[in-house]
């Protein structure tokens, strides 16, 4: 298993791993592997915290940095590029119509109120490019920081041209050919082609048809194929279409190193491959996750109806903290974006584990095709 983005990122395995867990990065890369550490949720200060930990446990293993600049978003079109002036702008923009319908959502699950002193400082967190670009500041500090994704969208071209002038790669998830083919002619280095199937943010076009669909439209730029993937099958399957390697996500949320609460984790390994949703109900976009309680409030008819990113990410920061704070009430309406490989995430598994078996897979799928040749 084996490709050129192997060479060219001096890694084992072409299987990169998204998580939010800086344990999980660095057992990832250090098996072989890529990690790839969301940035989403940290501050540039907390953020540079994390790559710092990450630096001293890592070796020399690369890894890399996921921001989200949307293509489009609410409040993009007033150019603000302060963060603190962005925030107080977007806040009155958020009806307290719908601030009422989540906290009742909350308090009819018995769903604490925080401690005082506890309340989120900030609501506005890397969902906008005035928020993010600071997360790319500190990430090219950091030498072994090896690659820049953006998660939603063509990333601004300005901050394209700033990353390749440190010497690092730019990727950038799609779900449409016809969006791998802008992050192409923008210079976009590695194009991440995710299917319906993924957790998440994620289009409607399942992976079977995508991948293929993308790795014409943009050849020769390297393509990862994403959507579901946590088989070794399924990688040779990928490998096979042409792709370079895999963009892993979900299978990382149930490893041994994963900070998440016993509640969580268990939501996780009992749910079966039906149990997901794409719904907008956390962050704006269409997003896949657990099906639950909250999911359904937010597509009944009392609903106001979900607000545009970042205004739907502001408006739950408030409810992301309770379920984080108190997960035993809260499983029932908490936050669990996962794929539908879920349905094959029963066992609690150490990275190393996980990346040896995805290679052992892979190698058997191999030679059960070479043995169909003769």
């Amino acid at each position: 298993m084996h490709t050129d983005l192997c060479d060219r990122l001096d890694i084992e395995f072409p299987i990169f791993a998204f998580t939010h867990c800086r344990d999980v990065v660095v057992a990832v890369s250090q098996a072989g592997g890529f990690g790839v550490l969301g940035a989403v949720g940290f501050t540039p200060e907390q953020l540079e915290i994390e790559l710092r930990w990450i630096d001293e446990h890592i070796g020399d293993n690369p890894y890399g940095v996921d921001i989200v600049i949307p293509g489009k978003y609410e409040g993009k079109s007033t150019g603000e590029t302060d963060p603190k002036k962005l925030e107080e702008m977007l806040k009155k923009m958020i009806p307290e119509q719908h601030r009422a319908f989540a906290r009742k959502i909350l308090d009819e699950h018995h769903v604490p109120d925080l401690p005082t002193g506890e309340e989120r400082r900030h609501e506005l967190l890397g969902w906008t490019e005035a928020t993010a670009t600071p997360q790319v500041e500190v990430a090219l500090k950091h030498p072994k920081v090896k690659l820049i994704a953006n998660a939603l969208g063509t990333p601004p071209q300005e901050v394209i041209d700033h990353i390749h002038a440190a010497g690092r790669l730019v990727s950038a998830l799609c779900g449409r050919a016809d969006q791998a083919l802008k992050h192409k002619a923008a210079g976009v280095d590695i194009i991440i082609a995710q299917g319906t199937e993924g957790g998440g943010h994620t289009g409607e076009i399942g992976s079977m048809v995508l991948w293929p669909e993308v790795i014409d439209a943009v050849a020769p730029t390297p393509v990862l194929a994403a959507g579901g993937v946590g088989r070794g099958r399924q990688i040779a399957a990928a490998l096979g279409m042409g792709a370079q390697g895999v963009w892993t996500g979900s299978i990382w949320l149930t490893v041994e190193e994963a900070e998440a609460s016993p509640e969580q984790m268990d939501s996780y390994l009992q749910a079966t491959s039906r149990d997901t949703v794409r719904s907008r109900s956390w962050t704006g976009k269409p997003c896949r996750m657990l099906k639950n309680d909250w999911t359904v409030a937010w597509e009944s008819e009392e609903s106001p109806g979900p607000l545009g990113m970042p205004l739907q990410g502001m408006l739950v920061s408030e409810a992301m903290s309770r379920v984080h704070r108190y997960p035993k009430p809260a499983q029932k309406v908490a936050f669990n974006p996962v794929g539908q490989i879920v349905g094959a995430m029963n066992e609690k598994l150490a990275v190393r584990d996980v990346i040896y078996t995805l290679v052992e897979e892979y190698v058997d799928a191999v030679d059960r095709l070479q043995k169909m040749q003769g």
